[in-house]
């Protein structure tokens, strides 16, 4: 798998969700912003056979987690996110990985944190990152892209049939 343009990162993903949420009024909270970050990361292995950012993704215990976008947002705790974004950043989003950011949007954009949560949880990547580990203990296993992959190409493949 290749990577990806340098200027996208799991911030600046965060960061266009945050932005869609707000051009929608719509609640984000970093539990809810680390799921659709990872759900992009995931659907950019499938669709487009790469990387869309470098940063690890966690197998934490309310689901998959990139540090760096959990400690810019920890001070909302469990509140929505309130907070200009940086248009700049956004902008340095290519179009190719804005379409693939809307697309997840509108798959998983509606849904709320806990439900985004029990969803990675009954699936394979975060389980077997957390394998051998108690429900409530701290990890920062690393979700394999590869499993990832693989797992959201079978999800896919299921769909069409």
């Amino acid at each position: 798998m290749s990577s990806t343009n340098k200027k996208v990162t799991a911030l600046s993903v965060a960061e266009y969700f945050v932005d869609r949420a707000n051009k929608e009024e719509k609640k984000i909270t970093n539990k809810k912003l680390q799921k659709l970050v990872y759900y992009a990361q995931a659907w950019s292995l499938v669709l487009r056979d790469k990387k869309l950012f470098n940063e690890k993704i966690e197998a934490w215990v309310h689901g998959p987690a990139i540090k760096s976008v959990y400690i810019k947002y920890k001070d909302f705790g469990f509140n929505p996110i309130e907070k200009e974004t940086d248009r700049d950043v956004i902008k340095s989003i290519s179009a190719d990985s804005q379409k693939l950011l809307d697309s997840v949007w509108s798959v998983y954009g509606n849904l709320d944190a806990g439900y985004l949560e029990m969803l990675t949880h009954s699936e394979k990547p975060w389980q077997e990152a957390r394998e051998g580990l108690q429900s409530s203990e701290n990890s920062e296993n690393e979700i394999s892209l590869k499993t990832m992959k693989k797992f959201y190409t079978q999800k896919l493949q299921s769909l069409k049939k």
